[in-house]
């Protein structure tokens, strides 16, 4: 998922991270100076789904307009190992492994 709250606010005239949070505030989503900034300027790790809610409100949005899906961005089953066979087939061969000791050191020539 890509998270799109400055274009969404930006189509709502809203320019400035401290527009939105005190329109928050007044919907009672109070947010820290440090969290508004995360929300504003990047992908947050967590939110949770009332404050998803609250935002949509002050901004008069869908929450697909926040939340931009990215299904290319998803693997699917034996693509890692397709991506293996098209390497190796295409003349790259895989990484020789060799082994090691328990205490780091390689082990003698056979």
């Amino acid at each position: 998922m890509r998270w799109n709250l400055r274009l969404t606010a930006a189509n709502k005239g809203i320019w400035k991270a401290s527009e939105l949070q005190r329109g928050l505030a007044e919907h009672g989503l109070v947010i820290s100076a440090g969290k508004m900034s995360g929300l504003w300027s990047g992908q947050p790790v967590s939110l949770k789904l009332e404050d998803l809610d609250v935002i949509c409100v002050v901004l008069g949005c869908e929450i697909g307009d926040l939340l931009i899906p990215e299904p290319e961005k998803v693997s699917h089953p034996g693509q890692a190992e397709e991506t293996e066979r098209a390497a190796v087939g295409a003349g790259t061969a895989a990484p020789k492994v060799i082994p090691k000791r328990r205490d780091g050191r390689s082990l003698p020539p056979e």
